[in-house]
């Protein structure tokens, strides 16, 4: 039987469902979190063969003895994973330090997180990227703002999500960015790039092949959400677009990408833009080595009538999958922000579009920065209907 260790499997709380995925495929599931073993839920509980609890998932050395203990008792450890961005060097660290060959390793780390290390890979890939500059002196970051026009953006060069991101405007602005920068972080700034996120979301076999591809469409900036604290919204595309997959088949290439769910953003340029494309074309964005967040694979089992936390588990367990994808649509996510006087009420939301409601809740506080504090998920068979829901949903009283 497989080991598989699934750090922090409580976080996302839709997460337990890869672990029960992992459990009914025969492998030895085996948790570790900061979370008391008698708040898991049941759904988590029945789901594990082992939990090991620690104080706190951020204190290394006690993830450490976590691993060693539980490799001590089981035997070794095939596969290690958390699919969250923000342990993807933990994870590497612990597979190097426990001779763990079924993932990234440490040494594979720079080029999977650092925005300014992607670029070579898209490049051998074919893919456009934003001309940069590794932020140094005003001086110099002025220059650059000089040479690639206003506004650029500036944010950690080994970040998660849009956290710390800044667009700057003029040179008042770029000062303003030098007090506010964190310390000792090292920030990358590029042009700006006016273009939607389009998404290629697939889960890939050992051999780097896809075993299932789909894709999303984020209208608005995450960066301005979290910066406006603005409405979120999202949606999984119906029908992923050939020139994604190619970008994403690409990508997965490029990077060497094998046994993984990933999720790799482009921008789809809104104009022409000089250097980068023309209108309509792909820029690369920044590669993610794990699952969309929060409730996005859900999303997707909803927009094309499959499982792909099964999909995800057969991969590890079989390398193949015979999970079917039926019909396609459209899963829209809308995620309305606390405060803002909406002209159309829960209530209201509820008796429109309840046949088509799949998702109805709240958002967690950790997660409502970029996503909102309510969240409504919801199918639709055409993009004309997916216009009218957002339109519905967000439209507020002047």
């Amino acid at each position: 039987m497989n080991n598989f260790i699934f750090i922090s499997p409580n976080f996302p709380t839709n997460y337990w469902q890869f672990c029960r995925e992992l459990k009914k495929n025969g492998l030895n599931v085996l948790g570790i979190g900061d979370q008391p073993y008698d708040e898991l839920s049941n759904d988590l509980k029945d789901s594990l063969n082992e939990y090991y609890k620690v104080s706190s998932l951020e204190n290394s050395d006690e993830v450490y003895r976590a691993v060693a203990f539980l490799t001590y008792k089981h035997g070794r450890i095939d596969w290690l994973e958390s699919n969250n961005e923000y342990w993807l060097e933990r994870d590497a660290k612990l597979r190097t330090d426990f001779n763990i060959t079924s993932g990234f390793q440490e040494k594979d780390i720079p080029r999977i997180k650092f925005k300014s290390k992607m670029k070579e890979y898209y490049a051998q890939a074919g893919i456009p990227t934003a001309r940069y500059h590794m932020v140094d002196t005003l001086e110099n970051c002025l220059a650059f703002a000089q040479k690639v026009n206003y506004p650029v953006v500036a944010k950690p060069d080994n970040g998660v999500g849009a956290s710390h991101t800044f667009k700057i405007e003029n040179e008042e602005q770029m000062k303003q960015f030098f007090d506010l920068k964190w310390p000792n972080t090292i920030y990358i700034m590029e042009e700006y790039v006016n273009g939607e996120v389009n998404s290629y979301d697939a889960i890939i076999d050992s051999n780097g092949e896809p075993m299932f591809e789909t894709g999303n469409v984020t209208p608005m900036s995450i960066m301005d959400i979290v910066n406006n604290s603005d409405n979120s919204i999202f949606y999984i595309l119906k029908n992923l677009p050939e020139d994604t997959r190619a970008a994403g088949r690409a990508t997965v290439k490029s990077f060497g990408v094998k046994s993984r769910f990933v999720h790799f953003e482009f921008f789809r340029l809104l104009k022409d833009q000089e250097g980068l494309g023309k209108k309509g074309e792909l820029v690369a964005l920044e590669v993610n080595m794990r699952p969309s967040g929060g409730v996005t694979p859900d999303m997707i089992d909803f927009a094309h009538s499959t499982d792909v936390y099964k999909i995800w588990a057969d991969m590890i367990a079989f390398d193949r999958s015979t999970m079917p994808v039926g019909k396609h649509a459209y899963c829209a996510f809308a995620g309305r922000r606390d405060g803002k006087d909406f002209i159309m009420g829960h209530e209201g939301i509820m008796e429109k579009y309840g046949a088509n409601m799949k998702m109805v809740e709240r958002i967690p506080d950790v997660l409502s920065g970029a996503m909102g504090n309510q969240m409504y998920v919801a199918v639709f068979p055409s993009q004309k209907e997916l216009d009218a829901f957002y339109e519905d949903i967000l439209k507020c009283n002047e």
